[in-house]
């Protein structure tokens, strides 16, 4: 059995997620989406999807990233 690094939870299921050579142990996906997934940078929801990207920030639609003057930024369709 393994501890979840977010809620420390002992579980017989738990699993490991390696992220650039570092490892972390969680017992489900939405304690690895707390502690991994990226923080949209106008509404600050996780970004679970693909979200966009522009000058090094993150943001969960092309919504938020307008509302930061990445105008560029469209959503698919």
């Amino acid at each position: 059995m393994a501890a979840c690094e977010v809620c420390g939870n002992e579980y017989e299921m738990a699993f490991e997620v390696r992220v650039a050579g570092t490892a972390y142990t969680f017992d489900c996906f939405e304690c690895a989406a707390h502690k991994l997934a990226p923080v949209c940078e106008n509404c600050g929801c996780r970004i679970l999807g693909h979200g966009h990207q522009s000058d090094g920030q993150f943001f969960c639609c092309a919504h938020c990233a307008r509302a930061q003057g990445h105008m560029a930024l469209a959503d698919s369709a």
